[in-house]
């Protein structure tokens, strides 16, 4: 029965998302109202447990959001300068090759575009890209929907990697190498199946060993950033490393002399400039040891009692998440913000009411999902204080057991597909995956590795995302035809995450 009942907030979520297509704003909102009755009511949680429990899914909420913010405000300065087009259109006039063009642009600049924007950016500015090179306007659809999965965790500026460590309490030292390892090894079949996409399996063997090629490049070089230190830059660098890669590849596949269009280097070199500067900063804080030393002395954390239910589950005493006041990653990107705006301001790139035009489409892209967010932080905290968390990870261990790990990441995918966000499926299942990975003895890192990793190759099945980039390609109503086409290349992608987690575990012991 406790069971049963500890589940029924998430059961909500699911039927009033996926069964009456509400938003996942209104749905999260049900969600955290039911839990905080049946906390108080069946799992015997009081005002001074709630009262704590309110002020933590406070801090944790603040701390995912600034970067959410922060992220998407650094992609509308540069998309409002018209640098996002300007990349964009640059890449179609390196190739004639349509398949190195669904690679180059549908493969490694959508994961760009995921690495500094997300939000459904990717799939809503390069479908109509594609179908402008005359891509059919499923396949345009379908092709950048695959293409920056792999993209996710690590993208917009690390906001679910930072939600999972809010949501968990865990350091990035702990979670990060299983999960970027994950999803590094995903970029390949990632690319295969955009290349697929693209043109059958005969595209597949045209484009293999430059799949290979770039995704082995891509991956590596997120691996060595977010191992590094600045995992909130792994799928930027990563991707943008991979555009390295590509672009010569691609230029590789005209014929002769031919000429196909010219690149304005001087505009294409300002429009990544704010984004050179981002990587700038985060160097010059990671490396250099009295910049960062200077930037971290101001840290601000609360601490936080015991408590306790009247049915007897304690939350022990510790501290909540930490906020280096000056150098905290969304503070690094309101520099750079800062700094990017006065970039394209003195290149000429803006014009009247432009900050109105930032702040205005800011506001629009983010709020909804801020609102989602805040309201299933709550949630999942309220039911850890309470023990409801406790009581569906004991569960879940007594009934699947030993094939826990297989199942782990088609929670996260679960997770994804029903909240329409990868940050939201952490935010809500880390928790609970945490406490089954202790109950059983996995270990927690590879539980939640594989947590996040199905929830971001998951992610692009998400309503949300189907429905934008159907409006953007003139797909309206089609929505259907869109889902059925990335299920099969999802469900694949997932059960090979099952596998890297079963290998990943049988290496460690």
């Amino acid at each position: 029965m406790n069971f049963l009942l500890a589940s029924l907030p998430i059961l909500l979520i699911l039927i009033l998302m996926v069964g009456f297509r509400w938003g996942a704003a209104r749905a999260g909102g049900v969600g955290y109202l039911s839990a905080l009755l049946i906390s108080v009511v069946f799992f015997g949680a009081g005002p001074e447990l709630l009262a704590y429990a309110h002020a933590k899914a406070l801090l944790l909420t603040i701390d995912v959001l600034l970067i959410i913010w922060a992220a998407f405000l650094l992609y509308r300065v540069a998309d409002e300068a018209g640098a996002i087009q300007t990349i964009g259109s640059a890449l179609p006039y390196l190739t004639p090759d349509r398949v190195m063009q669904a690679l180059l642009i549908g493969w490694v600049f959508a994961s760009f575009l995921q690495g500094v924007g997300g939000f459904g950016v990717p799939v809503a500015v390069i479908a109509p890209i594609l179908v402008g090179l005359g891509f059919s306007p499923l396949t345009a659809v379908v092709i950048p929907s695959i293409g920056h999965g792999w993209a996710v965790t690590f993208g917009s500026l690390g906001s679910s990697f930072n939600a999972m460590m809010a949501a968990t309490n865990l350091s990035a030292q702990l979670l990060a190498p299983p999960a970027v390892l994950f999803l590094a090894i995903c970029t390949i079949p990632v690319g295969l199946m955009v290349a697929h996409a693209a043109g059958g399996w005969q595209a597949v063997k045209h484009t293999f060993t430059a799949v290979m090629l770039i995704g082995a490049v891509m991956g590596a070089v997120m691996v060595v950033v977010v191992l590094s230190g600045p995992w909130y830059l792994g799928s930027f660098i990563g991707a943008l490393a991979g555009l390295l890669v590509a672009i010569p590849l691609a230029l590789r596949t005209r014929k002769g002399n031919q000429v196909d269009g010219k690149l304005d280097l001087r505009a294409l070199i300002i429009a990544l400039s704010g984004y050179l500067i981002l990587i700038i900063i985060t160097l010059g804080v990671q490396l250099i040891p009295l910049i960062k030393n200077w930037l971290g002395a101001v840290e601000l954390q609360v601490l936080f009692p015991e408590v306790s239910t009247s049915a007897g589950y304690t939350t022990a005493a510790g501290p909540g998440r930490s906020f280096k006041l000056f150098s905290h990653t969304s503070v690094l990107l309101l520099y750079s913000v800062i700094l990017a705006y006065f970039i394209y301001r003195w290149a000429g790139l803006y014009g009247k009411g432009s900050v109105k035009n930032i702040l205005e489409g800011t506001v629009k892209r983010v709020m909804s999902s801020s609102v989602s967010i805040a309201s299933m932080v709550a949630m999942a905290v309220v039911m850890q204080h309470a023990g409801m968390t406790d009581t569906l990870a004991r569960g879940l261990a007594g009934m699947i057991g030993s094939l826990y790990p297989l199942v782990a990441p088609w929670i996260g995918a679960l997770g994804a597909f029903m909240t329409g966000s990868n940050t939201n499926s952490n935010v809500v299942f880390s928790p609970l995956q945490k406490r089954t990975a202790e109950i059983l003895g996995y270990s927690l890192a590879i539980i939640l590795g594989a947590q996040t990793a199905g929830a971001a190759l998951a992610s692009i099945l998400a309503p949300t995302k189907v429905v934008v980039g159907a409006s953007t390609a003139g797909m309206a109503g089609r929505e259907g035809d869109i889902l059925r086409k990335l299920l099969v290349y999802t469900l694949i992608l997932v059960v090979f995450v099952s596998i890297l987690t079963i290998t990943a575990l049988w290496i460690t012991g």
